[in-house]
């Protein structure tokens, strides 16, 4: 992926949701915890800090929201 790419979805939606290969579930990046550098995301969570290179992530996508994901349908 290409981090002015990934810093244009996160500041258009606000939250995205990437998929990392060192990882085995996406993180869910929002403006106010994620700094995304030319080479390194950083992700800032209550508990610690997480870093991997952008050349890591190997997915993008908007991370939304559903009636049905919030038990109000």
């Amino acid at each position: 992926m290409n981090a002015n790419d990934l810093q244009a979805m996160l500041e258009k939606n606000g939250e995205l949701m990437v998929a990392v290969s060192e990882f085995d579930q996406p993180l869910e990046l929002h403006l106010h915890d994620a700094e995304i550098g030319d080479e390194m995301v950083r992700l800032e969570l209550t508990d610690g800090i997480i870093k991997f290179d952008i050349d890591e992530v190997t997915g993008a996508w908007q991370h939304t929201h559903s009636l049905a994901d919030l038990g109000l349908e």
